[in-house]
């Protein structure tokens, strides 16, 4: 997620740039100027982007304070006059990420609503994280976890607003999962498991997409992730560090996973290998050359 703010007064290169195999992109805004969401739409469009989204789901008061995320929910108005600003100044989708409902309001006209308001403004894409957002009391955390889960109000959505795409959001963690819930709802998001088991998205293209192409080994990832810092790392000092960050649940469950979490979490290890710091994490967890036979004990395995 970027800010109005951070585009309209800072380094917006910084914000914005990525790499042409990351197609299609979405950029996450937050906001609730519509001239100001107008203005970086522009800017989401003339960079190149596919999507924007608005976020009006995030709980945390820092984001409260700068008066976007879930509390926007409450100004459902205000929302589709933001979205409209934003379809009138680009041609590019404008999705919203939304919750269910705010504290203890969980009555369903309420996101019905919000959601009815929105889709007048032309949107057609709502990506539903299905908890309510606590707006004070719960960490960013605790909200992921302790609000329950009512995925029936996605498909309750769904129902009421069948032209609209519906994706659902929250505690969706393997494929199995997402296939029964796809029974219900237009898509499925997985945010978490995605980042902290990512391996589980391997076989995502030929069991939801009947699409059959090869499936890189772990290894094979690690020698096409290498160059890519190796061609990136030079353009921006953040690379090494963010994409070891995106990398460190690659192992996870296997052999040698503790070694290679370890490596990517040293701030010496990129000091000491630069660009090759994800094949020193192979090798630290026992996978270097290919070994099949010698890869490090570990207790996640």
């Amino acid at each position: 997620m970027v800010t109005t703010g951070a585009l309209i007064y800072g380094d917006v290169e910084r914000h914005l740039r990525f790499n042409e195999e990351e197609h299609p992109v979405a950029l996450q805004l937050g906001g609730s100027d519509p001239n100001d969401l107008a203005r970086c739409a522009k800017l989401a469009q003339d960079w190149g982007y596919d999507e924007i989204n608005l976020n009006c789901g995030c709980p945390s008061e820092r984001v409260q304070r700068g008066s976007f995320g879930a509390c926007l929910m409450q100004e459902p108005n205000l929302v589709a006059d933001c979205c409209k600003a934003m379809l009138d100044s680009t041609s590019l989708d404008v999705t919203v990420k939304h919750r269910i409902g705010i504290d203890k309001i969980e009555d369903y006209g309420f996101v019905q609503n919000f959601v009815g308001t929105v889709f007048e403004a032309g949107v057609r894409t709502f990506i539903v994280h299905t908890r309510n957002a606590w707006l004070k009391g719960l960490s960013p955390k605790e909200n992921r976890e302790i609000p329950p889960l009512k995925r029936e109000v996605a498909f309750a959505l769904k129902k009421d607003f069948p032209e609209a795409t519906i994706v659902i959001n929250g505690e969706i963690s393997d494929l199995n999962t997402a296939e029964s819930l796809l029974e219900n709802v237009d898509g499925v998001m997985m945010g978490r498991a995605a980042y902290k088991t990512p391996w589980v998205l391997s076989e995502v293209d030929s069991r939801l997409f009947e699409d059959n192409h090869p499936i890189l080994s772990r290894e094979e990832i690690i020698e096409v992730m290498t160059r890519y810092l190796e061609r990136e790392a030079p353009k921006d000092v953040h690379t090494i560090r963010a994409t070891a960050k995106a990398m460190i649940g690659l192992l996870t469950g296997l052999a040698g996973a503790r070694f290679y979490r370890r490596t990517l979490s040293d701030p010496a290890a990129f000091e000491a290998t630069g660009t090759q710091v994800l094949k020193t994490a192979l090798a630290s967890a026992g996978w270097a050359e290919r070994l099949t036979d010698d890869r490090r004990d570990d207790d996640e395995f």
